[in-house]
């Protein structure tokens, strides 16, 4: 029997005020809509926390949020029409001196916002209807986000309800095992999502066989070992497993990619370095290098590199707010993907890149090695030198040396990730 499924919204309602998502954006995205609108048990509905506490929101309203939020963040947007793309490739083919490009316009955000009171007016239970009160019979509550995870007494209403059986997405064990590379709050603040597990959870999901060990050996430790956790590596979007037409513009220009948050776990700063060696010894004939995402925390020497040393800023581009069809464009036309990180929860870039058939050197860490295999050149995240022969040979290399969707977890198809959460969370 499938149980009606609530699904917490809260995060990703507060997301449009982010130019484009993340990774944890972009599972919880499509997780709520297969929900909304793949599967319709009845009862099916959404939660999301305002200031005055849960409100129970219906379906309607719900698929009106969503489709607003992917809209806001340009998931279908035409690259020919990405303004910020197209700076990407003047930069690339004419060598334009600007290093750093504006974000995408925020107004949408703001239209969003007043859009957002209206429909939560329409759609959601009244006030006084607590989701003690609101939701179905034995109905199965998701948290795909993490939030309110942190936030002790976030779900004391489970109290009155222990027929709602509630799944957690925990999406790495990151900050208790290398806290040197997170805020300082959020070592406690983990510790409090782990103790919310424990007493709340009827089961928990995570991407890979490694987050799943670390949760285990945990969550034991908290009097929970019998927790069911199931292991679902995420699927790219189906973006990138749709055949498309390279950018010839781009397919003569030695370019890589870098995707991710500019903070220290990406280790940005050897990439940096290593560039730096390359302009010295190659001159204008060196490589480029595009790094996609926001700047983060943390990371003074690494923006230090980008906006004061000259030898970069002819060969590095940092751009933040492109669509996914233009990131898809780009890393489909580099000479490879780079994954450098020195901790990951999973690495969705590095699962892209597979898809695409684009090369990629990674790090070689547990969760990539699971997430890959053989089909990516795997480095230590400190062996500066071999990342630079690396980055050398592939830059002087145009054929692909692994086809699309070699690797059969990273390109998994996106409808067996829904069905085994689908099953999963039934079979509590």
């Amino acid at each position: 029997m499938d149980h009606p499924i609530v699904y917490d919204i809260t995060r990703l309602a507060t997301r449009v005020f982010n130019a484009t998502p993340n990774g944890i954006d972009r599972v919880d995205m499509a997780l709520a809509r297969y929900f909304l609108n793949q599967r319709e048990a009845p009862g099916d509905g959404m939660l999301f926390l305002g200031p005055l506490g849960y409100r129970v929101i219906k379906r309607a309203g719900a698929i009106d949020a969503i489709d607003a939020i992917h809209n806001h963040f340009g998931e279908d947007d035409d690259p020919e029409q990405d303004a910020s793309y197209q700076q990407v490739k003047h930069w690339l083919q004419q060598g334009a001196g600007e290093h750093a490009l504006a974000s995408r316009i925020s107004s949408p955000s703001r239209r969003f916002a007043g859009k957002a009171i209206s429909w939560m007016a329409r759609h959601g239970a009244p006030l006084r209807n607590s989701p003690a009160r609101s939701l179905p019979p034995h109905a199965r509550y998701i948290n795909v986000s993490q939030y309110p995870l942190a936030i002790d007494g976030a779900f004391a209403w489970q109290a009155a309800r222990p027929d709602v059986k509630m799944v957690f997405f925990i999406h790495d064990m990151l900050p208790l095992q290398t806290p040197e590379y997170f805020r300082a709050g959020e070592f406690a603040a983990h510790q409090r999502r782990l103790r919310n597990v424990a007493r709340h959870g009827a089961g928990a999901i995570v991407s890979t066989q490694a987050v799943k060990e670390a949760l285990q050996k945990h969550i034991a430790k908290l009097g929970r070992g019998d927790l069911p956790i199931l292991v679902a590596p995420l699927p790219v979007a189906p973006i990138f497993l749709r055949d498309e037409a390279p950018d010839n513009e781009l397919s003569a220009e030695p370019f890589f990619v870098q995707c991710g948050t500019l903070e220290p776990r990406k280790n940005h700063l050897m990439i940096l370095h290593i560039w730096r060696e390359l302009v010295t010894r190659h001159g204008s004939a060196a490589p480029k290098l595009i790094l996609v995402g926001a700047r983060g925390w943390e990371n003074e020497n690494i923006i230090d590199l980008l906006e004061r040393c000259a030898p970069l800023r002819h060969h590095v581009l940092e751009v933040s707010g492109l669509a996914t069809p233009s990131v898809k464009r780009l890393m489909k036309a580099a000479r490879a993907v780079l994954m450098p990180s020195f901790a990951e929860g999973y690495g969705l870039p590095l699962a892209e890149a597979l898809a695409l058939g684009t090369p990629a050197i990674a790090s070689d860490i547990p969760v990539f090695r699971e997430i890959a295999g053989d089909h990516c050149t795997s480095l230590s995240p400190i062996d500066g030198e071999g990342w630079m022969r690396a980055i050398e040979l592939a830059a002087q290399q145009r054929s692909r040396p692994f086809g699309a969707g070699s690797s059969g977890d990273a390109s998994a198809v996106p409808d067996r990730f829904f069905r085994a959460i689908d099953e999963f969370v039934n079979s509590l």
